[in-house]
């Protein structure tokens, strides 16, 4: 069957479950320690859809980022509470903002400053250049940034997650395709996916590199405040980036490098965690979608038997 219109689709991987986002809607599913699939849904036209600055090249970029962000907090907290049995009421948003603001922080001394000062010491031993330390402190970030996913990966938790990204991956690609939902089908993709968040990621430190070049080696004010202020500009190219690269054939090199990258944050998914990401997705679409998913063919049975949160 053809792919069809608009049967984009995103997602992310969660605690026990995984996050889809459909053109008019979003959810997220996790299997709870019982064994039960639990789902939850939210009615989400697109950004494009809501505003006209979301069909502006650059500035869209960030929107979509700053509500992926969103989504994804909020999917992630209310998955910490079903996959773990916690009080859902624990987690309230003012938590959701001060990890945010937590994971920004990190985000700005680990990937951003911390480059500088290697850097600028660097600068010691090979001599001042605008372009060699630019160059430096890009690779230095790329190496944390890899050395990063590599290390977390390590932990037995965070390798679920990774599965789970695997099955949100297969699921999404059986889908685009116009397959049927069922176990085998969604089972013969491969985890990884040219749109996945990795890739975008890792397009980001790259453009950063190019970016910060250009800008050249102000004084260490200006050169720190650089790193932050940009980071909007850096975002709204490295989605364009992207989005040209899942679009077009000739530009898909882009996405490669990224694809490479996900041989870390992606593993082989087992069945049950192929159903919890076609529960989600199924809660995620419209009815006319979803009458063209049945249509198709046999979905998943496990994937047909969840419970609604309320």
């Amino acid at each position: 069957m053809s792919r069809p219109p608009g049967a984009s689709v995103g997602g992310q991987a969660v605690i026990e479950g995984v996050l889809m986002r459909a053109p008019t809607g979003w959810a997220v599913a996790v299997r709870r320690p019982d064994g039960v699939i639990e789902a939850r849904s939210d009615e989400l036209p697109r950004l494009s859809a809501r505003s006209r600055a979301a069909k502006v090249p650059l500035i869209r970029g960030v929107m979509v980022l700053v509500e992926s962000l969103s989504l994804g907090f909020r999917a992630l907290s209310w998955s910490a509470t079903k996959a773990t049995d916690e009080d859902e009421d624990e987690i309230k948003p003012r938590h959701i903002a001060g990890a945010m603001v937590v994971a920004f922080v990190f985000f700005i001394a680990f990937f951003m400053l911390l480059p500088l000062l290697v850097a600028r010491g660097a600068e010691h031993v090979l001599g001042e250049s605008a372009v060699l330390f630019n160059v430096v402190d890009g690779l230095v970030r790329v190496l944390l940034f890899v050395g990063y996913i590599w290390a977390i990966g390590r932990s037995e938790e965070i390798a679920r997650v990774f599965m789970y990204h695997g099955a949100e991956h297969k699921t999404i690609h059986a889908y685009e395709a116009g397959d049927p939902l069922s176990i085998g089908a969604i089972q013969r993709y491969s985890p990884r996916h040219p749109r996945c968040g990795t890739n975008f990621l890792l397009i980001v430190i790259l453009i950063a590199i190019v970016v910060f070049t250009l800008v050249g080696r102000p004084g260490w004010f200006w050169l720190v405040a650089s790193r932050v202020l940009l980071i909007p500009v850096i975002a709204g190219l490295s989605y364009e980036v992207l989005k040209l690269a899942a679009d077009h054939r000739w530009m898909s090199l882009a996405s490669r490098p990224g694809i490479w990258l996900q041989r870390l944050t992606t593993r082989e998914p087992t069945d049950d965690q192929v159903e919890v990401a076609v529960a989600s997705l199924l809660n995620a679409l419209d009815a006319g979608e979803r009458r063209d998913v049945d249509s198709r063919g046999p979905v998943a049975p496990g994937a047909l038997d969840y419970v609604v949160s309320v």
